[in-house]
């Protein structure tokens, strides 16, 4: 969300950014927002004015009641009472035009949000400029990419060779889109959550267990609206929607706070469950785990000075490569394009792992800088040394997100003879296990 003095000084920039992002359909709200702004401006000058006027007819009464106590002559005492008489009706018709100008104010002010709630951030100027995801760029790769001689199952088809996954049952129970992890696997994915959280505890990071439903106004604070009718289950009759990612509450946590300077920056590390309508083009993926309603995610925060957001966003990301390689699964960055990113974000990347069955690379992490766009909706502020406040910027970063994580650790993991390895890094929170046996094969 941009700040409205921001869009008056700019218009141009800000319709070149919309143009960026291909939201042409959006241009004309630039020049709306505007016109819209000047109105609102002039009401609450000339609402002042009428206070003005008012307090001061007001205060002009006083005296004359005054003098009408006093005063014996008849014909004085009735020009007395009509010049009060004369003030009041005045000042009953200012209050009437004041409420009709402050009506105006708060119509004029509730468009003037919508259309700034739609507005895109302002892009930085690395992000590559395209229509849709597949203009994403590569940066780099992480580790090489591996094509075992043998043929690696559909992770499904993997995870049953464990007993480790039941999706009929989760589809008899919840429809399609949930699952049953059970076993060895289930155990992976807890182990996985795990180590995650205490790789982020290692680099500094507080560990949090968040809240995971939120009002509705968190909500309108730290996405954009395609986004919450895409993603978020509303709680029937109540003010309170299931939380996609922790990132929502963890951010939500500071809405309406004033923070000391000296306590920044904020890196704080979450464990939620992630519920996801998943409405839209890709929708739920039928057979396996890749997209569904519900899984459970470890999360990066980051709360900064504006002028650190750049810096923590390079270590965000390159955290969950860290991370990632230490179970010895190759990964790539890929830069968003300014048409792939949501309207809130200035930068985003997604780390993506090796499908070896696939022969290509697929998403297991995004990271984003948001700039002071939750910050501004949220009225989340930062008050200085010289006592001035101003806004923060927010950043966040899948750490791990299980069980989509689980496909690229089992493919990568796989052996011929079905088994799977389990890294170093793993082993303590796996009983120490060091190969995990399959206990049948398919077919």
């Amino acid at each position: 969300m941009l700040d409205i003095k921001f869009v008056r000084d700019n218009p141009d920039a800000v319709k070149e950014n919309i143009k960026k992002k291909f939201q042409d359909a959006k241009l004309p709200l630039v020049d709306e927002v505007i016109e819209k702004d000047a109105k609102y401006r002039e009401c609450l000058k000339e609402v002042e004015s009428l206070k003005a006027a008012r307090n001061k007819l007001s205060k002009a009464n006083g005296p004359l009641f005054g003098q009408l106590k006093k005063c014996t002559d008849e014909a004085q005492k009735a020009q007395l009472q009509a010049q009060i008489d004369a003030n009041n009706a005045a000042v009953k018709a200012d209050a009437d035009k004041m409420a009709e100008l402050e009506a105006e104010e708060a119509k004029l002010a509730d468009r003037i949000q919508e259309i700034m709630y739609t507005i895109p951030q302002m892009i930085d100027p690395s992000v590559p400029i395209g229509p849709d995801d597949t203009y994403n760029v590569e940066a780099q790769r992480f580790g090489e990419p591996v094509v075992p001689d043998f043929p690696i199952p559909y992770h499904t088809e993997i995870m049953e060779s464990f007993d480790g996954i039941d999706m009929d049952a989760a589809g008899r129970v919840a429809g399609n889109g949930f699952y049953y992890l059970l076993g060895n696997i289930a155990r992976l994915h807890e182990a996985v959550l795990a180590y995650a959280r205490d790789f982020m505890i290692d680099k500094g990071f507080t560990y949090v267990i968040p809240p995971f439903m939120m009002h509705g106004n968190v909500v309108q604070g730290v996405m954009s609206f395609p986004e919450m009718d895409a993603m978020m289950y509303k709680i029937e009759g109540e003010d309170l929607y299931l939380i996609g990612t922790s990132e929502h509450t963890m951010i939500g946590r500071f809405i309406d706070q004033t923070l000391d300077e000296a306590t920044l920056p904020l890196t704080l590390t979450s464990y939620s469950p992630c519920f996801r309508k998943e409405k839209g083009a890709h929708g739920i993926e039928e057979r396996g785990i890749y997209r569904i309603h519900q899984f459970e995610k470890q999360e990066m925060i980051v709360v900064c000075h504006p002028e650190e957001s750049a810096d923590w966003y390079e270590k965000l990301w390159k955290n969950s490569v860290e991370l990632f390689r230490s179970m010895e699964i190759p990964v790539r960055q890929l830069n968003c394009c300014s048409g792939d990113l949501a309207d809130l974000k200035v930068k985003s990347c997604d780390i993506e792992a090796w499908s070896p069955r696939q022969q290509k690379y697929f998403e297991v992490c995004s990271c984003s800088n948001l700039g002071d766009a939750q910050a501004r909706r949220l009225h989340i502020r930062v008050k200085g040394k010289d006592g001035k406040t101003y806004l923060a910027h927010t950043l966040n970063n899948t750490c791990v997100a299980p069980p989509r994580m689980l496909i690229a650790f089992l493919e990568n993991h796989l052996q011929a003879d079905g088994s799977v390895t389990i890294p170093k890094v793993l082993q303590p929170y796996m009983g120490g296990l060091e190969v995990m046996v399959p206990t049948h094969k398919k077919g």
